[in-house]
């Protein structure tokens, strides 16, 4: 029935009025704690480190993994007069140090949609906005599209190499999304573990001639997470290795597991989620440790 209501009943994300009313009165009526907490982090050097991500930035699409090119450069220059736009390398130091005097956000991207090269990557290198882009290599290398787009358009086609590397020119990060955009909670072979986390980047660095020091888990839910591929991609030399399913970083938490916040909403759940929502502060952390974290097994 709600399908035939009339458009205005509806953001351009396809999210009911009443939705957002209840959102938009939820941030008014927190706001005032939110903006004590966030003096009180930044005051104690605790406050914290912010990764977002996204997916396709396009008008041509409207679906739960595309933002608008509007939406978009709104929520980045919201951002940037609030917080400090810094690299990932950035971030995981102020994440090591254990003191973080002003809150800082990272913006990062996943697969590889060559759409976002047409106005959200090149409008980022031009703002000076630091950005990670996390792209599957059988999708780079051949053309082919995710197995998570059902419905064959050119408005979902995967970066070129040349795309990248241009990226790669003007000072964008690009990160490691395994092979296949597979769901490695799912699969416990080591040998294909190793082809989609490290075989995949080795590949992918052949071709873009630089090293790929991060890497992003394909859906990054807890059910897609392991701590084998945690393990894996440390032993590889990654740096980093990004969830998605919500929650903060803070000073002297682990520093090798990122946590990132979806960027891909409507605005009022942009800023709810960007300004401290109670709720994201106490997200428990997927429990892993890297592996220089972890206390040696006691024998005794």
């Amino acid at each position: 029935m709600s399908e035939s209501r009339p458009n205005g009943h509806r953001d351009a994300l396809g999210v009911p009025l009443w939705k957002r009313l209840g959102v938009a009165t939820y941030y008014q009526v927190t706001r005032p704690y939110r903006v004590w907490l966030r003096r009180r982090l930044e005051a104690a050097g605790q406050a914290p480190i912010v990764v977002v991500f996204y997916h396709r930035i396009t008008d041509r699409l409207k679906d739960d993994c595309t933002c608008t090119p509007r939406a978009f450069e709104r929520q980045m220059r919201w951002l940037r007069d609030r917080f400090d736009m810094v690299s990932m390398a950035e971030a995981q130091r102020r994440i090591r140090s254990g003191h973080n005097g002003r809150a800082c956000v990272h913006v990062t991207f996943d697969d590889g949609y060559a759409v976002n090269s047409e106005f959200a990557i090149p409008w980022l290198v031009k703002m000076g906005i630091p950005c990670t882009y996390f792209v599957s290599a059988q999708q780079i290398l051949e053309g082919t599209t995710f197995p998570h787009d059902k419905i064959p358009s050119s408005y979902v086609q995967p970066n070129t190499i040349d795309e990248l590397k241009w990226m790669i020119d003007h000072g964008v990060e690009i990160g490691a999304h395994t092979r296949t955009h597979c769901d490695l909670g799912a699969i416990f072979d080591p040998v294909r573990l190793h082809d989609e986390v490290v075989g995949a980047r080795d590949d992918l660095q052949a071709e873009l001639g630089i090293r790929i020091r991060y890497f992003a888990y394909p859906y990054g839910m807890r059910p897609n997470l392991s701590r084998e591929v945690f393990q894996l991609a440390h032993d590889a030399d990654y740096e980093a290795a990004c969830s998605a399913y919500g929650g903060l970083n803070f000073p002297g938490d682990d520093a090798f597991h990122i946590q990132r916040l979806h960027g891909d909403l409507s605005m009022a759940r942009f800023k709810n989620n960007l300004t401290f929502d109670p709720r994201k502060l106490h997200i428990e952390r997927y429990p892993y440790l890297s592996p220089e974290k972890t206390p040696e097994p006691d024998y005794s």
